[in-house]
């Protein structure tokens, strides 16, 4: 269900942008909620609090994701060498490090609408 709306490799438009950015956020809400549970049981960490608390694992685990998700677009589309492309990866991670996880995913969702290179 998700595969059609997380492929990293297709254009899309503005509004599939939009459900880009919800469906990759509600993923990310999902894994970012089962790992700081599995850390927890295992002793990694002390204390776990909801996502949108904007806890310092949570906000580790959505800026991970945020640069992981930002490289595969990158690399599909082979956009490494386009500087404005890498300049919006940089921006989603400062932004979703030290502001806030679901505004640093709005550079990934406006970097799905760039074309390709077509070396």
């Amino acid at each position: 269900m998700f595969g059609k709306l997380i492929d990293v490799t297709s254009i899309r438009s503005t509004s599939d942008a939009v459900w880009f950015y919800l469906s990759s956020l509600i993923l990310l809400v999902g894994f970012s909620t089962v790992m700081t549970y599995v850390l927890h049981s295992v002793g990694v960490i002390d204390t776990v609090g909801s996502f949108f608390d904007g806890g310092h694992v949570h906000t580790l685990i959505g800026t991970g994701f945020v640069l992981v998700l930002s490289s595969m677009i990158l690399t599909g589309r082979k956009l490494t060498s386009d500087l404005f492309s890498i300049l919006l990866v940089g921006v989603g991670v400062y932004l979703s490090y030290t502001t806030n996880v679901m505004l640093g995913m709005l550079p990934v969702a406006l970097l799905t609408t760039l074309p390709g290179s077509s070396k």
